[in-house]
């Protein structure tokens, strides 16, 4: 099965760390070429070096995407390097919590702009070659995405919003046989996690989570599905529920 995706090349935001770099890992043990993008610049240097013991190409873009000039050259940059593109995974995402009444509206944009703006602006700027390859397009929402709860009402409103971009897309590029994946995580063990259970005041477990890989893993498996069918959303949660 590997074989399916050993010559194909794969784009990750997200990918210094969390789910993004469990991702690139998985499609490096499949022989993908990997085209990794994040913030931090040596959490992705040393993803991209686990990555190359088993990938063919890897090549890294430190970019903010909350940030219109970083965006700009990160588009401009794919483009010149990927003469073929297969796989465009969004993992990057932040988020702020706060209760409604008092949440930052600046806080908010930051949001909206890494969330929801960035995917959609490289979506748009890399469709061409997925359309040319009959490519996919992977979503990492949340399971905020489906269902809000207290005190993240601005995330989950950027979440609900990806949710409506993906499915959007989906009715317009299945016609040239790209596909458009969403993927749903619960509560998964990552930095990011670390600091919600810290500001909500709880012991943080991540044992107890969801593991990266899982979802890695998962994906994977659904980039795999016979080009007959086609996997459209995939919700995954904490066999434990200790929300």
């Amino acid at each position: 099965m590997a074989a399916l995706l050993s010559a194909q090349t794969a784009v990750i935001t997200g990918a210094s760390s969390g789910i993004g770099a469990a991702i690139a890992l998985c499609l490096a043990e499949e022989g993908a070429r990997l085209r990794l993008v994040g913030r931090n610049s040596a959490n992705l240097e040393a993803v991209a070096q686990c990555a190359r013991k088993n990938s063919p190409q890897v090549l890294t873009y430190l970019a903010d995407l909350n940030s219109d000039e970083e965006l700009e050259k990160l588009k401009s940059a794919l483009k010149h390097d990927c003469e073929t593109l297969d796989v465009l995974i969004h993992s990057a995402g932040i988020i702020a919590m706060g209760g409604f009444e008092t949440a930052s509206p600046a806080d908010f944009d930051r949001q909206y702009r890494t969330n929801v703006r960035a995917p959609y602006v490289l979506t748009q700027a890399l469709l061409p070659l997925l359309r040319t390859h009959h490519g996919s397009i992977v979503f990492i929402n949340s399971s905020a995405g489906l269902s809000a709860r207290a005190n993240i009402s601005q995330y989950s409103a950027t979440k609900h919003a990806l949710k409506a971009v993906a499915d959007s897309i989906r009715a317009e590029v299945n016609p040239d046989d790209v596909r458009v994946l969403s993927i749903y995580p619960g509560r998964t063990a990552s930095p990011q996690q670390a600091e919600i259970y810290k500001a909500e005041g709880k012991t943080y477990r991540a044992d107890l989570l969801m593991q990266p890989a899982d979802v890695a893993r998962i994906l994977v498996d659904a980039l795999k599905v016979n080009r007959t069918a086609e996997v459209t959303d995939i919700s995954i949660r904490p066999m434990r529920k200790i929300y």
